[in-house]
């Protein structure tokens, strides 16, 4: 497949040098920028859904909120418009984030309460890694996304398990309690085996049986078994990451590992080891 062509105009040039630069001061002003912009935006937001701020001051922090929008409205454009590949970027994690940090503003205009969603703008605030050169760490982050996706299948058998039994007791306490004790159909009793289960207890419904009790102690019990099952799962793959880890040559520019014994440089960032 064809890529597409780099920037051509000078302009796209210079704009792409400072939306997408790190290295330049130019870039780095412009980032941080972006970054104080984002966190005031956030802000707004969350003074937004208190009401006395609400009642008070709504139509100045919607006013607020439409300008940062706008400016982040531009801020997208300028930066399709300037990308060597708008698509690919597009595409990208990032250019998903900046996409959706402003789209919500445009729904809250049909949808009310839309504009709330726009909290997503501090995702954005990601771009701090690569601006003060954070990115050493993403290697400890990278351990432990490979240990999340070498349990995945564990986890998933744990948590299909812990579905089973949920929906098993919660039957067992509809039949025991019934709907004159507030367990009202089997899903509701469901809801009230995982609140148990994990041991959030909410108390909303609760068993007034003795037999209820004693169905309920038994889950109780049992939930702060299950809760230590996928915590040892974890922490076993994490363990084994981490000497898998050790055992190879590790970038300390990238903290990217898994290069060869003899490697002398990155084979990611290029540096030397």
């Amino acid at each position: 497949m064809q890529q597409e062509q780099q920037p051509r105009s000078v302009r796209q040039n210079q704009l792409n040098e400072i939306i997408f630069g790190t290295e330049t001061t130019a870039g780095k002003t412009f980032d941080i920028a972006l970054i104080i912009i984002i966190s005031l935006s956030s802000l707004i937001v969350i003074l937004d859904s208190a009401n006395v701020l609400n009642i008070g001051y709504h139509r100045y922090l919607i006013t607020i909120e439409w300008f940062f929008t706008i400016l982040f409205s531009f801020e997208y454009i300028a930066r399709l418009y300037c990308s060597p590949h708008p698509s690919r970027y597009a595409k990208s994690f990032y250019g998903l984030i900046d996409l959706l940090s402003i789209v919500p503003a445009y729904l809250a205009v049909i949808y009310s309460g839309a504009q709330y969603f726009l909290i997503l703008r501090l995702l954005r605030v990601l771009r701090l890694f690569r601006v003060l050169k954070l990115l050493r760490f993403a290697g400890d982050a990278n351990i432990l996304t490979r240990s999340l996706w070498q349990s995945r299948r564990k986890i998933l058998i744990f948590l299909f398990t812990v579905i089973i039994f949920a929906t098993v007791f919660g039957a067992f306490m509809f039949v025991v309690e019934g709907p004159e004790h507030g367990f009202d159909s089997i899903p509701e009793s469901i809801y009230w085996a995982i609140v148990t289960i994990t041991t959030v207890g909410y108390g909303d419904i609760s068993p007034q049986t003795a037999l209820g009790k004693l169905l309920a102690s038994f889950v109780m019990v049992l939930g702060y078994s299950i809760i230590a099952v996928p915590t040892g799962i974890l922490t076993a793959e994490l363990a084994n990451e981490m000497r898998l880890d050790r055992s190879t040559n590790k970038c300390h520019h990238c903290g990217r590992s898994g290069h060869d014994n003899d490697a002398m440089h990155c084979k990611f960032c290029g540096n030397q080891i």
